[in-house]
C-alpha cells in the first residue's frame, strides 16, 4: 500500500477543516467531486461525509491545490473551509512515523492533526513537556498524535492543541487516516495505468 502511494505521481489528498459539522457549512460530497474535477484533476473521490477528498494533479503543488480548492469551495459552493493538502508520499510517512500506536487501541480515539502551516510545530513543542495521562502526545514532522481514551469532546489535550492552533489545523480519527491511506493507493495505481492524463 505505502510503495503504491510512494510512486504515485500526483496523488494529493484535501482535507477540509469544519464542514458537515451540525447545520453550518454543509457541503454535498457530490459537488465537492465536481468542483475537484472542474479544477482539472482526475480520479477524484470523496470519503466519508467530512470533507475528504483524494485526486490525481500533475501540474499544482499541494499548497497551490489548496489554495484553488478554497477559492473554488467560497465561489462555488459559498462556504469558507481552510483546506490543507498533503502528497500520498506525506500521508504515507503520517501512518509509518505514528508514536502511540503501542498505547492507542481505539482508532476513533486517537486523532492526527494536521498542519496547515508546517512552521507551525514550534507552537507545539511546549505542548511535549506537560504530563497528559491518561491521554498522550507526541508530534511528527507535519502532524501531532492525541491519544484521548476517555472523550474527544472533553480532552484536556486537545483543547489545549485547539487553543495554540486554531483554524490553522484539521483532524481526523486514525481510522479515516488509514481508509485515506487506502484510497491514496488505489488512486496511485490508477495514475500509473493512465500516465497522460
Amino acid at each position: 500500500m505505502k510503495s503504491a502511494a510512494r510512486r504515485s505521481g500526483g496523488v494529493q489528498v484535501a482535507l477540509l477543516r469544519g464542514i458537515n459539522v451540525g447545520k453550518a457549512k454543509r457541503v454535498a460530497m457530490a459537488d465537492l467531486r465536481a468542483l475537484a474535477e472542474s479544477l482539472g484533476y482526475t480520479n477524484v473521490r470523496t470519503l466519508l461525509n467530512s470533507g475528504n477528498v483524494v485526486f490525481v494533479s500533475k501540474k499544482h503543488s499541494p499548497g497551490e491545490a489548496a489554495l484553488r480548492l478554497e477559492q473554488g469551495i467560497a465561489k462555488t459552493l459559498g462556504v469558507e473551509s481552510r483546506v490543507t493538502v498533503l502528497t500520498g508520499e506525506e500521508l504515507d510517512a503520517i501512518v509509518s512515523e505514528n508514536p502511540l500506536l503501542r498505547v492507542a487501541k481505539n482508532p476513533s480515539r486517537l486523532l492526527v492533526t494536521v498542519l496547515t502551516d508546517p512552521k507551525d510545530r514550534s507552537r507545539l513543542q511546549p505542548l511535549l513537556k506537560e504530563k497528559w495521562k491518561p491521554e498522550a502526545f507526541a508530534l511528527g514532522a507535519r502532524v501531532a498524535y492525541l491519544w484521548c481514551p476517555d472523550s474527544i469532546l472533553d480532552s484536556r489535550l486537545g483543547a489545549s492543541v485547539n487553543k495554540v492552533l486554531g483554524a490553522g489545523a484539521t483532524a481526523r480519527n486514525w481510522a479515516t487516516v488509514l481508509k485515506l491511506q487506502a484510497l491514496a493507493a488505489e488512486l496511485a495505481g490508477l495514475s500509473e495505468k493512465t500516465p497522460g492524463r
